[in-house]
């Protein structure tokens, strides 16, 4: 007890509010109205005060993203976090929805007729064209890796074919365009394949992810791979003195001893009879670590029940800037998970039938189908700051208000967290910390 209010003496600074759905708020620190969230939308909406400073006022200016890219990405994410979880449980899970849909947006540009329609489906691309998506995505890139000097967001696309096999020049050069591709033709047949493969994604991904392929069938004739590298300083770092050993919670009602950090401040937080939930920056606080933690009366399992893109946006309306402090494990997850099953479940299994799928515009008879999907994800958070990274493979394969109290908010029992940007709202990463020693 005396440990908060001794931290509670000294409440200083700021962190942001970062969202799945819109990561930009507005809310004057003088003010004590509600905040203001800007949310992905078809039609953009008058820009609001926001506390996020603006990138785009002192660097090289960074093309506009269409706000209907991000909203079918955060559906996407939704959709399939909840699969995954479905299919994981009792597992700290973690995903990075981009890179699944760039990278499924890159074998998009392949689809045709009803597989095509599948993959859009999926995607939640609506009335979007491909010309559209294209766009988005290359501007989306953009953006994420420019929006903050202090924070590396780093994103690659390559796709890799086998050799003497005659792809369709348009898919190449689309995904070269749009997604600054490196396309490389390789002997699939040589034992040192698979290694180019994945040095590409280990180089790409500063070695924290070595492997994402182990093997190449004599059938598969090109994979397409997406890599994400982030690494961000907390804007308020946590003093590692005041880390702490204290009991977590396990879901079967056990606790263990594990260190968890703090910290006392000013933030945005919100309070329901379901959560807690608090933002911590990163760097210039671009870019946000959002935490909610189920109430003691509830679970994570109910929380993820009620995960979904409505109930966030009302859920993002609540957060009000107040003091308090925040005790948060420290912890690291790698999660690794076959995409197939899951994408199949979201209405994407035209796509991986070897007698229906149609990519007529990859390959000119389109006798080719999606055989595997591999999404590789790792995130160390500490002190410091947060470094995260993530990789996902398609394979392609022939036939052949007032002022508030303060607050205090342990999270000692498992929780929901993700990264996203606040400008464009796009998700970098979600997930789920059941065990932190896991």
């Amino acid at each position: 007890m005396k440990w908060w209010y001794g931290l509670g003496v000294s409440i200083v600074g700021s962190l942001l509010l970062v969202g799945l759905l819109g990561c930009a708020l507005s809310q004057s620190q003088a003010e004590e109205s509600p905040v203001r969230i800007q949310t992905p939308v078809t039609q953009s909406p008058a820009p609001p005060q926001s506390e996020f400073p603006d990138s785009r006022d002192s660097r090289v200016p960074l093309p506009p993203v269409d706000a209907r890219l991000v909203t079918a990405n955060t559906r996407f994410g939704f959709k399939l976090f909840s699969e995954i979880v479905n299919q994981t449980p009792s597992k700290n899970v973690l995903i990075s929805p981009s890179s699944v849909a760039i990278a499924l947006s890159m074998v998009y540009n392949g689809a045709d007729d009803t597989t095509r329609t599948a993959i859009a489906n999926t995607l939640e691309l609506g009335d979007m064209s491909l010309a559209d998506v294209n766009q988005a995505n290359a501007a989306l890139e953009k953006n994420l890796e420019g929006v903050d000097p202090t924070v590396t967001v780093a994103i690659a696309n390559s796709l890799w074919s086998r050799q003497g096999v005659s792809f369709q020049p348009n898919f190449l050069q689309q995904n070269q365009q749009f997604y600054d591709a490196e396309v490389a033709s390789l002997d699939f047949s040589s034992p040192d394949a698979v290694g180019r493969i994945n040095d590409w994604v280990s180089r790409h991904t500063a070695g924290k992810i070595p492997q994402i392929i182990d093997q190449i069938s004599p059938d598969d004739v090109m994979f397409l791979i997406n890599a994400i590298y982030f690494n961000g300083t907390w804007s308020n770092p946590f003093d590692p003195s005041l880390t702490r050993p204290q009991p977590f919670h396990l879901p079967d009602g056990t606790t263990k001893p594990h260190p968890l950090m703090a910290q006392a401040g000013s933030y945005l937080y919100a309070e329901t009879d379901q959560f807690q939930a608090i933002n911590l920056p990163y760097g210039d606080r671009h870019l946000s670590m959002l935490v909610f933690l189920p109430k003691q009366t509830s679970s994570l399992e109910a929380f993820q029940r009620n995960l979904t893109a409505d109930n966030w946006v009302n859920w993002l309306t609540q957060f009000r800037r107040q003091p308090g402090a925040i005790q948060l494990p420290r912890f690291k997850t790698e999660f690794g998970i076959g995409l197939t099953d899951p994408l199949k479940a979201l209405g994407m299994g035209i796509a991986f039938d070897p007698n229906q799928a149609n990519f007529s515009n990859l390959i000119a008879d389109g006798s080719v189908y999606i055989s595997d999907v591999k999404h590789k994800t790792l995130i160390d958070v500490n002190e410091a700051g947060t470094e995260a990274a993530a990789a996902t493979s398609i394979g392609i394969t022939t036939t052949s208000m007032p002022v508030n109290p303060p607050f205090r908010m342990i999270v000692d029992r498992p929780f929901f967290y993700a990264i996203c940007d606040n400008q464009t709202g796009a998700i970098l990463f979600m997930g789920t910390v059941v065990n932190p020693d896991l």
